[in-house]
């Protein structure tokens, strides 16, 4: 998928990976508390599928960061 190669969507991923890790859960806890599958957030993750804004939603409240913080600020 050649929109996951984008600058803008690698630092995006860059940041969903890290608010994961600031909040101190493993991908397996993401997964149970989403109720979603660890090759789900491992994906997701890792730009193999993309996240939609329903499932940027749960990451982020889940991770205690505003939707925002995924963003640019450009």
């Amino acid at each position: 998928m050649e929109v996951t190669r984008r600058p803008a969507y690698r630092r995006f991923l860059k940041r969903l990976k890290r608010a994961r890790e600031d909040a101190g859960l493993t991908q397996i806890e993401v997964a149970q508390r989403l109720r979603r599958s660890q090759a789900f957030v491992s994906k997701s993750e890792s730009g193999d599928r993309r996240v939609d804004v329903i499932e940027l939603q749960a990451f982020a409240q889940l991770y205690g960061k505003p939707v925002q913080h995924f963003f640019d600020r450009n």
